[in-house]
C-alpha cells in the first residue's frame, strides 16, 4: 500500500483546466495571467504547471476587495 499526499503531510497539487474550472475563467487567461505575472505561483513539473491550494488561497486574498494589490 503506497502513502497518499494526505499521509505524507503534502497538500494536492491541481493543474491548469482545474483551477480555470475553480474560478470560473477559460484556461487561456491563467496562461495570460502567467505571461503578465498576475497568476498564482506555481510548480512547473515538466510541461505541466500545478499550483497548490495555499497559493491559490494568498493569490486570491491580495485580490480581495479592500486588499493591497489592484
Amino acid at each position: 500500500m503506497g502513502m497518499n499526499s494526505t499521509e505524507l503531510g503534502l497538500e494536492p497539487l491541481i493543474g491548469v483546466e482545474e483551477l480555470a474550472e475553480y474560478l470560473g475563467v477559460p484556461v487561456q487567461t491563467i496562461y495570460d495571467w502567467r505571461l503578465s505575472g498576475r497568476a498564482p505561483r506555481a510548480y512547473k513539473l515538466g510541461k505541466h504547471l500545478r499550483f497548490a491550494a495555499s497559493d491559490i488561497a494568498a493569490w486570491l486574498e491580495e485580490r480581495h476587495e479592500g486588499g493591497s494589490h489592484e
